[in-house]
């Protein structure tokens, strides 16, 4: 059932939107395989702090191949330009073998790394250029960019000044680098969103959370500071590790621990939101899924729009 306009689909959504259930299903029934857009996922023994929700790719007792959790020790720093090219890489693979790839995550750089189609590489900044484009305005700055490329990929280049200066630095980057590979997979992604309301999507929060906790979240917190890792290092993982960490070297209690990380996390589903409306601002079709929707509704759904040429 793999058709001529979208190559990959996109299930996004906050933090307990149930997007992995989704994901795996759209799976198992298009002959797909999930790719991770989760930027904690992808470190080992991170697992219930990070929300790998392994149960979720099992469907009907088949397991649903995925790829990027895993792939990287406690301790690194993992980054976006890792990612864009570790997905580049798998999503050739799922390609060649005739799969269908199924962009699955909350973290929204990871999501428009790939969605937005370009090549995202470590540019130096270019001091002299910035200083002959000083002066220029946001009209001459487009007019420069447009000499480089003849259509404007990425809108949101010439969103101000020092937005477009540093696009501007980047063509020319490319241009007198051209050993560097600066191009990117035709992407045409079907991306759709599960949300909940507000009010429950805060319960949801609260109850995983509790869940997990019940599960040995702390344990696995212990078990990464034992094996060496410094509560400065696991701060940098996210909220959880810095809630738990906290409470564990004695400076939070439990009850305080509980309480952030509750508030911290309802705060963090909420920017991600925000994050998507951006991305629909900026020109990215979203197709929303009311979370409470049926499993089975939901794909036949997505099917749907899948189907739509």
């Amino acid at each position: 059932m793999h058709n001529e306009k979208y190559n990959l689909i996109t299930i996004l959504g906050p933090t307990a939107s149930g997007k992995t259930a989704v994901a795996a299903q759209i799976a198992s029934v298009l002959d797909g395989e999930v790719i991770s857009a989760d930027s904690r996922q992808v470190y080992r023994g991170m697992d219930l702090g990070t929300g790998k929700d392994y149960a979720d790719y099992v469907v009907d007792g088949k397991p649903i191949p995925y790829h990027l959790i895993d792939i990287a020790d406690a301790g690194y720093e993992y980054n976006v330009y890792e990612y864009q090219k570790d997905f580049l890489k798998v999503f050739e693979d799922v390609t060649n073998r005739n799969k269908l790839p199924v962009m699955c995550g909350g973290s929204g750089l990871y999501l428009e790394a790939i969605l937005k189609n370009y090549k995202l590489i470590q540019v130096p900044n270019n001091e002299s250029l910035r200083e002959n484009l000083a002066d220029k305005s946001l009209d001459e700055l487009t007019q420069i960019l447009r000499t480089y490329k003849n259509y404007l990929h990425n809108q949101t280049d010439i969103e101000n000044t020092k937005r477009a200066v540093r696009a501007i630095e980047i063509e020319e980057y490319y241009l007198t680098h051209p050993e560097i590979d600066t191009g990117m997979p035709d992407i045409r992604s079907l991306v759709v969103g599960v949300k909940f309301d507000r009010e429950s999507r805060r319960k949801r929060i609260t109850a995983r959370l509790r869940q997990r906790l019940k599960e040995g979240m702390l344990d696995e917190v212990q078990h990464l500071l034992d094996s060496g890792l410094t509560p400065e290092q696991l701060t940098y993982y996210g909220l959880e590790y810095k809630y738990m960490t906290l409470h564990l070297t004695g400076q939070l209690s439990y009850q305080q621990m509980f309480d952030g990380l509750n508030v911290a996390i309802h705060q963090f589903a909420k920017r991600q939101m925000t994050w998507f409306r951006r991305m629909e601002k900026q020109g990215t079709e979203i197709h929303w899924l009311d979370g409470y929707m049926p499993l089975d509704e939901k794909v036949e759904k997505i099917l749907e729009w899948y189907a739509r040429q």
